[in-house]
């Protein structure tokens, strides 16, 4: 496909997208995992608000930091609309001439540049279909053109750590292409259900992390040995929380690890806290969990050691 027009179509995808984000969704959890729904989108646009500047002769140096932080406003769809027009406008008007473009990494090709945001919008307007329950089909076309570039480039990707671990996927074209960008094509509600629950989780918030959990739930921990405690109950479980961030100074946890495979997922974790002499202590484990109407019913742990 011609790039003028491929990158056309990706933005034209990509709005769409936009577009079909209702208002209570903003704050939904993304298959990229550090971010919502309201975070994708604003990553994009300033990717399309970046993308006249560069492609105009300008540096990272001379661009600053005028696109940092929130770049959408009271109006989301507006400003995605409105970024890429002026993307489309400048990739029509300079990159049928060639020539280079100053990115983070030093000098690039345009068309390669260009093709770069193609791929970005792409495989993002799917995280965002995906993450709001839209139709996630994408256009057969811009798969197999994206897919063809990026066939090249996937090793160099993943060794540079831009793409996460390729999962097993379907061997259709659009499939493929997403777990060469380490998404699962199947992400849906028990994925989404995962990643609230794992964000608030990381960020100690005992309402949030109840919120992400059913009425009956049930937590399993990892003491005393050699079975650990069964916690049963909204009541009973966050008791558990409220002591554990409580008691622990700078507690935090991160996922090293998950899938999902129906209702039932298994997670990888580090838990790190600060000890009173200021050093820092940490733990590892695994979850075994298991979901219900969109929420995390059954949370068995198990830690090495």
């Amino acid at each position: 496909m011609e790039l003028i027009t491929l990158h056309r179509r990706a933005l034209e995808n990509w709005v769409a997208r936009v577009a079909a984000v209702r208002s209570d969704q903003w704050d939904d959890p993304t298959p990229c995992t550090q971010w919502s729904v309201r975070d994708l989108v604003n990553h994009v646009v300033a990717e399309d608000l970046w993308t006249a500047p560069l492609l105009g002769g300008k540096t990272i140096a001379e661009v600053g930091s005028q696109f940092d932080g929130d770049v959408l406003g009271k109006d989301p769809l507006g400003r995605a609309r409105m970024a890429a027009e002026e993307a489309k406008a400048i990739v029509e008007a300079t990159v049928a001439g060639g020539g280079r473009v100053h990115l983070s990494y030093g000098q690039e090709d345009m068309g390669e540049y260009v093709r770069q945001l193609c791929a970005d919008h792409l495989i993002h307007g799917w995280d965002l279909a995906a993450a709001t329950g839209a139709e996630t089909l994408m256009d057969p076309e811009l798969v197999a053109d994206v897919g063809a570039w990026f066939a090249q480039r996937e090793p160099m990707y993943r060794g540079a750590g831009f793409v996460s671990s390729r999962p097993s996927s379907p061997a259709d074209p659009q499939s493929d292409l997403l777990a060469g960008f380490g998404r699962i094509a199947q992400w849906g509600p028990n994925h989404a259900a995962l990643a609230s629950f794992s964000a608030a989780f990381g960020s100690g918030d005992v309402d949030a992390i109840m919120a992400a959990m059913s009425e009956d739930c049930v937590f399993e921990s990892t003491g005393p040995a050699p079975d650990g405690q069964r916690h049963v109950g909204q009541a009973e479980v966050r008791a558990v929380w409220e002591q554990l961030f409580g008691q622990s100074r700078d507690p935090k946890f991160t996922n090293e690890d998950a899938f999902v495979s129906g209702d039932r997922a298994c997670v990888r974790w580090r838990f790190t806290w600060t000890n009173q002499d200021g050093s820092q202590g940490h733990v590892r484990g695994v979850d075994v969990m298991q979901f219900r109407d969109g929420l995390v019913s059954e949370k068995l742990s198990y830690v090495k050691g």
